[in-house]
């Protein structure tokens, strides 16, 4: 019986395949298209610049009422 595979079962396979392949090509594109668009072109990729926060009182007061 396992080698009584029909044309339907390869049929399910290449479509499964196909659907597989044109999701990795989408995700391709989205993860290298530049994302941001300028009147010059294109902007390139670069790093964002993380900042961490002050001292202790460079921040906004905040009381706790509790």
């Amino acid at each position: 019986m396992a080698g009584e595979v029909g044309s339907g079962a390869l049929r399910e396979l290449i479509l499964v395949v196909a659907v597989a392949l044109a999701g990795l090509l989408l995700a391709m594109v989205a993860a290298f298209a530049p994302w941001h668009a300028t009147p010059a072109g294109n902007a390139p990729a670069g790093l964002v610049e993380l900042h961490s926060p002050g001292g202790p009182g460079s921040g906004p007061a905040a009381t706790h009422v509790g």
